[in-house]
């Protein structure tokens, strides 16, 4: 239960300043330090942890907007810190299933340290024999994404043809691995020549292009795919969505996770292929990973296992300090990050 009453601490955060309209700046975020007591209130079930790793993932950039509808995550309180995932360190608990000098991921403040009153939503680390900034990404909320969308969403059989938008990224760069453990042609899309390099030869895909040196999409993906694509893993939206509706299978499957070339527009890119879902009878189904959490067990167990064997390699992107976390999630939608973008707050 919580501890002994502590003295306050300086707290730095990473406050929002208001609602955002097109595209994101840094300025939009501002560091502000204030000030935190290291104790849990008495008789509360929150928990008070100290902040490692900072997870920066594009679905934050729709938390920026005002939110006219209900949205499944809302939207940031202007004047309050951001928010995210994160790797974090249990300094004080008034939650049973958690104690003090545990680890956990899960959602937490941009902040040095935070009080979270909903500890039932993180997950405790039981495995530390890898880099804790993994829980982050690899084994946080993107491998998990990656997971549930590739297995659950594409339904995957050996030997079809898959294609990856948006492929260096978090989740991207695990889809193509999890595809090529099951013997399937993977193809993956990038918006640079070291990406490209890094698809074709650190994460094993047979093969990649740089999206933003092609004038034509449906050729492009004509010249990579002449059989056609069986599943196409969408991370991007507009004109790559349209060009891979051209060129779908029959009874493919389209998993969409992320279309970050529309979160910034005014008015989204309209999509023309439309019909080819029906006469390809084309699956295509939307997903949220939280609705996939129950799987994260099987998911752990399975992703560590490739992890030691060496059959999935990992990327991050790493930013050093609280205050590099505006710069670091701006960076997200130029595309400057490689790999798993993370921010470290502290090392233990």
């Amino acid at each position: 239960m919580g501890s002994h009453c502590r003295d306050e601490v300086s707290n730095k955060q990473i406050i929002f300043q208001d609602y955002v309209t097109g595209f994101p700046k840094e300025t939009d975020m501002v560091s502000k330090t204030s000030t935190i007591r290291l104790n849990v209130p008495q008789g509360s079930n929150a928990v008070l942890v100290k902040n490692l790793y900072l997870s920066c993932d594009p679905y934050m950039r729709s938390r920026m907007k005002k939110s006219l509808v209900k949205s499944y995550v809302p939207s940031f309180t202007p004047g309050l810190p951001m928010a995210g995932y994160g790797v974090a360190k249990v300094l004080d608990s008034g939650f049973a299933a958690l104690k003090e000098g545990d680890l956990v991921w899960g959602i937490t403040g941009w902040e040095e340290y935070s009080l979270i009153t909903e500890p039932e939503t993180l997950f405790k680390i039981n495995h530390a024999d890898v880099p804790l900034s993994y829980y982050t990404g690899l084994l946080g909320m993107a491998g998990m994404t990656a997971y549930a969308g590739f297995y659950e969403v594409c339904c995957p059989k050996r030997g079809e043809f898959v294609f990856v938008s948006a492929a260096s990224g978090a989740v991207g760069q695990l889809v193509g691995q999890f595809a090529k453990l099951m013997g399937c042609y993977v193809v993956g899309s990038a918006g640079s020549t070291e990406k490209v390099d890094l698809l074709k030869n650190k994460f094993g895909f047979d093969d990649a292009f740089n999206y933003k040196e092609e004038h034509d999409l449906n050729v492009v993906l004509k010249r990579y795919f002449p059989e056609g694509i069986d599943i196409y893993f969408e991370n991007v939206g507009g004109t790559m969505l349209d060009a891979a509706l051209l060129k779908m299978r029959l009874n493919g499957h389209i998993a969409v996770c992320g279309m970050i070339s529309q979160y910034n527009l005014e008015k989204p890119d309209g999509i023309y292929h439309l019909a080819n879902v029906i006469t390809k009878r084309i699956h295509i189904k939307g997903f949220l990973v939280l609705d996939h959490y129950h799987l994260y067990p099987k998911f752990l167990e399975s992703t560590l296992k490739y992890i030691k064997e060496g059959k999935i390699v990992y990327l991050e992107d790493i930013a050093e300090g609280l205050d590099s976390a505006p710069a670091a999630l701006i960076g997200l939608f130029t595309g400057h990050n490689v790999g798993k973008q993370v921010v470290v707050v502290a090392r233990e």
